[in-house]
């Protein structure tokens, strides 16, 4: 199976070829005091025709990305009461209701402030169920994954939510990169 959290070392690693399918996954922040990380994971592949297994994945991932943000951002617009736990349901049924479930492995997300995972709530109902709410003010990572024994897709994103509101901070992938 792929590795979710998979860093290349000296020993053990490939070179990237034509035809594999490739994560990166990249946090950082500004070097400045109060300084809130950006973390972020996108997805492509190396060549101009993704294998249609590649691209089934990755659309079932990002419905299942878009699924979450959504569910987010009606909550907050309709100042209904929203858990952590909730925004990973919301990813994982999708995902599931396509026949990957058994394949997401990890929570949905995390918070995100002056450290890369902060101290807020965590979309998360599978390591932990995590019950704590979403409020504003704060800002946490949207990432559900696919890994299946060939390759991994993950996307990745980041939301704020302030008063009345919850937006994505970022680009959104919407489709693979092609790495030519």
């Amino acid at each position: 199976m792929s590795d979710p959290h998979y860093e290349p070392e000296a020993e053990g690693s490939f070179p990237i070829r034509r035809k594999d399918a490739v994560l990166i996954d990249l946090w950082a922040k500004l070097d400045k005091p109060g300084a809130v990380f950006y973390d972020i994971t996108w997805t492509g592949y190396c060549g101009s025709d993704p294998p249609a297994a590649l691209q089934n994945v990755f659309e079932v991932v990002r419905g299942g990305r878009d699924r979450a943000i959504e569910r987010v951002k009606h909550a907050i617009s309709h100042n209904q009461m929203i858990h952590g736990f909730e925004v990973d349901d919301a990813a994982r049924g999708y995902i599931d209701q396509q026949g990957f479930g058994q394949y997401f492995v990890h929570r949905t997300g995390h918070s995100i402030g002056e450290e890369v995972h902060g101290t807020s709530a965590n979309m998360d109902n599978l390591e932990t169920h995590d019950d704590r709410r979403i409020i504003a003010g704060t800002c946490f990572s949207i990432e559900p994954g696919v890994y299946l024994p060939e390759f991994g897709i993950r996307s990745e994103v980041n939301m704020y939510v302030g008063p009345g509101e919850a937006r994505v901070t970022g680009e959104i992938q919407q489709q693979l990169v092609r790495i030519e």
